[in-house]
């Protein structure tokens, strides 16, 4: 970018004064993300107008890094208090009545991130086993789409297999009566997780080191898999599903390539597409 367009767009952030609105969490997002590419990019600070430009950008990111702190600090207290599908419940309205697609993050994770405030383990502490795929977290608008789809009611048991730091165990307890359960197999994980839903008093979520294998199913009604393992291992889980569904209803949630091998099953019934890139409901026959 040119010098002069890039002054013109650094003033026109600093005086845009809609930002700092706590509501406006999107766009603050966005111009973080053109501040912190101006800064890769600057040009020599041993110029001292280049310098003085740097300082200014480097101010305006900090101001819009306040502003998102005090929203989530806002958030956590109203989740402490039981009032967190409340709070939650307008940054996902947007997403009613969506086609929900892709596994790209926004603003939502952003969003998701700060209020839970996982401490993320090194990626390197431990080797990943046969069949399972490394972790990354389902993103925020497939959390919510999942939620607003599967409407789980205080009767539900949610068990979220392959759980890694515990996104979407924490949001469904935050915004559903459920009671939900992550099922990890890193200790790391796990104790991330249950740090985070002790800190936000999150009464009705628990996470476990287990492989999902040896899970008692026996008690859950909805299970949820973002993909967290193939083969054999996904073969044994959908396997162990199928009995646990010959005894009662039950629903299974997946989110990316194990799709098409829980479509495969004849004895469950999609709601609506079989894509890879949203959640898709399944309903035991």
């Amino acid at each position: 970018m040119a010098t002069m367009t890039l002054e013109q767009a650094l003033k026109e952030l600093e005086q845009d004064r809609s930002l700092f609105a706590p509501d406006q969490l999107r766009r603050r997002v966005e111009a973080l993300d053109r501040l912190e590419t101006w800064l890769i990019h600057a040009p020599d600070l041993a110029d001292d107008q280049a310098a003085a430009r740097h300082r200014r950008i480097e101010a305006m990111a900090t101001d819009l890094e306040a502003v998102n702190r005090a929203l989530y600090q806002s958030l956590r207290q109203d989740i402490r208090q039981g009032r967190g599908a409340e709070a939650l419940s307008g940054w996902s309205r947007e997403l009613v009545g969506q086609e929900v697609r892709g596994e790209g993050y926004d603003c939502l994770d952003a969003l998701v991130s700060g209020v839970l405030q996982l401490d993320e383990p090194d990626a390197n502490s431990a080797d990943l086993a046969s069949e399972m795929v490394f972790y990354q977290p389902t993103p925020a608008r497939h959390i919510f789409d999942f939620i607003h789809r599967a409407r789980l009611t205080e009767r539900d048991v949610l068990l979220d297999m392959g759980s890694g730091l515990g996104h979407v165990s924490l949001i469904s307890a935050i915004c559903t009566p459920a009671r939900c359960v992550g099922v990890e197999l890193e200790d790391a994980y796990v104790a991330s997780a249950s740090k985070s839903a002790d800190a936000l008093n999150i009464r009705h979520v628990a996470f476990v080191r287990a492989d999902a294998r040896s899970v008692d199913f026996s008690s859950a009604t909805v299970f949820y898999l973002y993909t967290p393992f193939t083969g054999s291992v996904l073969r044994h889980v959908l396997d162990s599903l199928k009995r646990e569904a010959a005894t009662r209803d039950i629903r299974v949630c997946t989110l990316g390539p194990c799709t098409p091998m829980a479509g495969a099953e004849p004895w469950l019934d999609a709601d609506g597409d079989r894509r890879e890139d949203r959640v898709v409901i399944f309903r035991s026959l």
